[in-house]
């Protein structure tokens, strides 16, 4: 299995940005997508996820800001974020839960600044 990213860079405060990340390989019926992020010094955290069953988990953070979405064909997940704050800075990184196991992607720079 493996989680090819995209997206990420730099965006002044209040704006948006889209995260996508491809997942290839073999990909059991019932599996989960989402992303983590992680700043300096503080552990991966929850962003987002969506199971396979169209179940979604979102960090309090970004809610109401946040929406993560599939396209089931590719076997894809899509986080846009909007209204992005300073503190959403941080090193995103896209995971799958497949067969009981987390695979995960290389991270990618999101950074909000002005």
């Amino acid at each position: 299995v493996q989680l090819q990213a995209s997206g990420g860079g730099l965006v002044q405060p209040g704006g948006y940005l889209r995260l996508s990340c491809a997942a290839s390989g073999s990909i059991h019926d019932k599996h989960s997508m989402g992303w983590y992020r992680q700043t300096p010094g503080k552990q991966r955290e929850l962003v987002a996820s969506i199971t396979s069953g169209g179940s979604r988990d979102f960090a309090n953070s970004v809610k109401g800001r946040f929406t993560i979405s599939t396209d089931d064909a590719k076997n894809t997940v899509h986080l846009q974020m909007n209204s992005l704050k300073p503190e959403d800075t941080a090193v995103y990184y896209c995971n799958l839960w497949n067969y009981g196991m987390d695979y995960w992607g290389k991270g990618t720079q999101v950074t909000v600044s002005s």
